[in-house]
């Protein structure tokens, strides 16, 4: 090891960190042997130009992630290469996805699934208003204090199946992401690996990025995520946490079997990691399937919100995790967002205890159903995925479609969609031919037959009919 020096010039972050990840890539690539000693902490420090401790800190994050060991007096030892065949998957350079910061105009939206407007507009706008006359001193002022009711409605709209968590067990936050986001935040640090499957909502895995974890991916099959490969997963990489959707995954529509979430709370046990159960889509759903959170509820954080069946713009959200974890994230969500504000906090909560939301939730179901009910029709004899109460189809391209070329003649023709390197929370090479589209942004029925009514024409015509010389 005497001629070997980091490369420090890749990555971001912490130095520590990107010295930990250099060494571990150098192991991966092999350029460092398994039982090789690194060298001396203050002798690299000297040679790299920087602390004994930030040398020090590379290390012991190198001796969490269980590549190395070290004993007083020896030093610090390599333990041994990954097994054959697997590679680190690297952190996504990309921040913002595939999809436009702004969207083009005179599009049809189908790369949005947020709950459609069925007129709950007049509803909400009579809570705003009763809100602002009941509470104005609270509104005018920082929310210091949350009243007992917001958690009470967190512990209602939460609540599926045989899953019922405590009011003390919620935390009330700025939707969904935000909830996620405050628990990876609160119960990870800088370098920790996050787990994700290989297509899922992506967005949780490039903001994790933004804040120093990395992206574990973990395979999975037409029935969901493989409890075998995340053992795997598990055994390299030691994962803290795991980002999970059991029921209506985003953008399959998987839902994992009782055997399976069962499995995966296991291996989550002897792994010690965390789950996050995101619950937004099963919550639209009747599926009975217990949730995770029954299997693990020790080490399962269960999250929901409003977005996709009552208001996405309402930031409607809530958290339940075990008690030990409540005030961290809480801590981490207000660090991370600003804090809740009390208007909308207050508005969520009397929506959720009064009934109205879930009478909402029943008439986007419908919808729903209803759109789905034309893309079925329309895209007869096609391969794809759907749901009658989910908002979204995750559809099959034939051959010689790729996913890109798709979405791209899609957009020429007027409709936007996902292609699958949306839903990638990592540096995948799988290639699954896959696009997803949801049908609850246009505002009438009609539009959503004309849009189906193009995907339906560019399958039918194949490549042939389309070609860019752009």
């Amino acid at each position: 090891m005497t001629s070997w020096l980091p490369d420090l010039t890749a990555g971001s972050g912490p130095l520590y960190q990107r010295l930990a990840d250099s060494i571990e890539s150098d192991i991966d690539r092999g350029v460092i042997d398994a039982g090789a000693k690194l060298p001396p902490q203050r002798d690299l420090a000297y040679d790299i130009g920087t602390t004994v401790g930030t040398v020090g800190r590379a290390y012991q994050l190198l001796r969490e992630r269980g590549l190395v060991s070290g004993e007083v007096g020896r030093g610090t030892y390599v333990l041994g290469q990954r097994a054959e065949g697997v590679k680190p998957e690297a952190p996504d350079v990309s921040v913002e996805g595939t999809r436009y910061v702004d969207a083009p105009k005179d599009k049809l939206r189908f790369d949005s699934t947020a709950a459609p407007d069925i007129g709950q507009g007049a509803d909400i706008a009579d809570v705003l208003s009763r809100t602002a006359q009941d509470h104005p001193h609270e509104i005018s002022s920082y929310t210091r204090d949350f009243p007992d009711r917001w958690y009470e409605a967190g512990a209602r709209w939460l609540s599926r199946n045989s899953f019922r968590p405590a009011a003390d067990a919620i935390v009330p936050t700025l939707g969904t992401h935000a909830a996620v986001m405050g628990a990876i935040g609160a119960l990870t640090t800088p370098g920790d690996y996050v787990a994700f499957e290989h297509l899922t909502y992506s967005q949780i895995s490039r903001s994790a990025g933004l804040i120093g974890r990395r992206t574990a991916l973990v395979a999975s099959d037409d029935l969901g995520i493989d409890p075998d490969d995340f053992e795997r997963v598990c055994a390299q990489k030691h994962p803290r946490m795991i980002f999970l959707m059991p029921t209506a995954q985003n953008p399959t529509l998987a839902t994992l079997s009782a055997a399976r979430r069962e499995a995966m709370a296991r291996v989550a046990r002897d792994y010690n990691v965390v789950m996050i159960e995101d619950d937004l889509y099963g919550n639209l759903t009747d599926d009975p399937t217990p949730l995770l959170a029954e299997f693990a509820p020790e080490r399962t954080i269960v999250a929901g919100g409003l977005s996709k069946s009552v208001a996405a713009g309402m930031r409607g959200g809530w958290l339940a995790c075990p008690p030990a974890y409540r005030h961290r994230i809480r801590v981490a969500h207000k660090m991370m967002t600003g804090g809740m504000p009390f208007l909308l906090a207050e508005v969520n909560a009397r929506l959720v205890l009064s009934g109205q939301a879930s009478d909402i939730r029943k008439r986007s179901i419908a919808e729903i159903s209803a759109r789905i009910a034309i893309v079925r029709e329309t895209l007869a004899g096609f391969a794809f995925k759907s749901h009658d109460k989910v908002p979204f189809v995750w559809l099959t391209l034939p051959d010689p479609w790729l996913s890109g070329t798709f979405k791209n003649a899609c957009l020429e023709h007027g409709v936007l969609i996902d292609d699958e390197d949306e839903f990638k929370a990592g540096r995948s090479e799988q290639v699954f031919h896959g696009v997803r589209f949801g049908v609850s942004q246009p505002r009438r029925r009609g539009d959503v037959a004309g849009a189906v009514a193009v995907i339906r024409r560019l399958l039918d015509e194949g490549r042939a009919g389309y070609d860019s010389f752009s």
